[in-house]
């Protein structure tokens, strides 16, 4: 573990979640995530809330910056109880482009559901996006479906219930790619894509890659993700679910794709657990990472790469990811993307 909960008054002193982080042309690092404070509404049982960023000399050891937000937050749900993301929200990706900062997120409104069983806020979730020439203050950009530039799909549909987690890739001046994960009832966690010519008008393109063979460590979906360039091909590091026959729990751990056109993926066997490439801590162990997700790879110049994570720890007889605590963590590999070691200070 890297990164922990903030202290007592700041908006993020209960828990940290799924880190994106760059390092920009003069060798600083930053990191963005989110989170909440123990005062957040609880009818949202996920582990969103609010953005934040902190920032490194090394990538290991994280300074948070005091943003313009509630309590240090860089980025809040919106005031306009009608938008989508009025309720919490969360984070997909940070890009740079032409000296601008694009955050990719994504939030839920105030409506109250029924969710799997039990009465919850901030569902279903649509992903949207922000602009900052200084990675603290943001503006958002305002989409066509309450705010969101990308929704959540008809009732009947495999995402009608989210279409959350952006990642935005520019592959060309006029195309740009946006994955995106959802959760269907009928399968579980299914990662999918949207296409757009300019990054702000968005066509879904339809389900990628689903629920692994039964066993597997992600027989259950592909949830969080990040997509990239490694060796001349694209690769995909993901948060694989499993069922366990407890739903809506599920375990989680990370795995690998890969692919020539980024659209048409293989599963690679990792070393690890059900073919996973970092496996979550064993059952009992006590350890903070008993379950894995959000991962996020930084390439290093020697051929290296770092993988950032997050972990909550094992809970007993809660239903929501609140009966955790999720803090953020590391792993390395020397260069085979199959093989990562915890990093140990």
């Amino acid at each position: 573990m890297i990164f922990g909960p903030g202290p007592e008054g700041w908006w993020d002193s209960e828990r940290v979640s799924c880190p994106k982080v760059i390092r920009d042309e003069s060798g600083r690092w930053w990191m963005w995530y989110y989170g909440r404070d123990v005062t957040f509404d609880r009818m949202i049982t996920l582990p969103t809330g609010r953005v934040g960023l902190a920032k490194s000399a090394d990538g290991l050891n994280w300074e948070r910056v005091k943003g313009p937000g509630v309590m240090g937050s860089v980025l809040d749900p919106h005031p306009d109880p009608e938008r989508f993301d009025s309720s919490h929200v969360g984070l997909g990706s940070v890009t740079v482009d032409n000296g601008l900062f694009w955050m990719w997120y994504f939030g839920g409104d105030q409506k109250i559901t029924n969710t799997r069983g039990f009465e919850t806020k901030g569902f279903p979730m649509r992903s949207g996006a922000a602009i900052s020439r200084d990675g603290i203050n943001w503006t958002r950009i305002e989409g066509p479906y309450n705010g969101a530039l990308v929704s959540n799909g008809a009732p009947g549909e495999f995402d009608a219930f989210l279409a959350a987690w952006p990642q935005v890739i520019r592959m060309s001046a006029t195309n740009w790619r946006l994955y995106y994960h959802t959760l269907d009832p009928n399968q579980g966690y299914v990662m999918a894509w949207a296409e757009s010519a300019d990054g702000l008008t968005w066509e879904k393109r339809g389900p990628l890659l689903g629920p692994g063979p039964k066993g597997r460590f992600d027989d259950y979906g592909v949830a969080t993700r990040q997509v990239f360039r490694a060796d001349g091909q694209w690769a995909m590091v993901y948060e694989g679910c499993q069922d366990v026959g407890t739903n809506p729990e599920v375990d989680r751990q990370i795995g690998l794709a890969l692919s020539d056109d980024g659209l048409n993926w293989r599963r690679i066997d990792g070393p690890q657990k059900n073919g996973s490439i970092l496996a979550q801590s064993p059952k009992g162990s006590g350890r903070w990472d008993f379950r894995l997700g959000c991962p996020w790879v930084v390439p290093m110049e020697d051929g290296t790469y770092r993988l950032y994570y997050i972990g909550s720890n094992e809970r007993e007889g809660a239903n929501s990811e609140l009966g955790s605590v999720h803090q953020i963590g590391m792993a390395v590999s020397d260069g085979d993307l199959t093989q990562w070691r915890r990093y140990e200070a």
